[in-house]
């Protein structure tokens, strides 16, 4: 019997080890490594294709709200989704700040 040690990264940790995250490469990543396609991803999502399609390239931002709601439905933390979403909105305009969501 072959038994899976879980590894726990944090936040900070992942961005330090892989760069900056953003909900664009979170949605994007989910969804390739649950092998889903862009339709069945924004179905479970709620919301359409297209607008799927314009968060992962980045080109409209995810807002808390949506992101936490992404997390839900995702069956992930929606804490994590929401400060992604928030560190997105600050690194937009240029904001040199971190933060964190409990």
């Amino acid at each position: 019997m072959r038994t899976q040690k879980k590894i726990r990264y944090g936040l900070d940790a992942l961005e330090r080890d892989f760069g900056s995250l953003t909900v664009a490469k979170m949605l994007s990543s989910y969804r390739l490594g649950e092998e889903m396609t862009a339709t069945l991803m924004a179905k479970k999502l709620g919301i359409s294709p297209q607008l799927l399609c314009d968060f992962e390239k980045g080109r409209r931002p995810v807002s808390p709200r949506r992101a936490f709601e992404f997390g839900k439905r995702l069956d992930m933390l929606p804490e994590h989704w929401v400060e992604v979403a928030l560190r997105d909105l600050l690194r937009s305009e240029k904001v040199d700040l971190k933060v964190s969501v409990a």
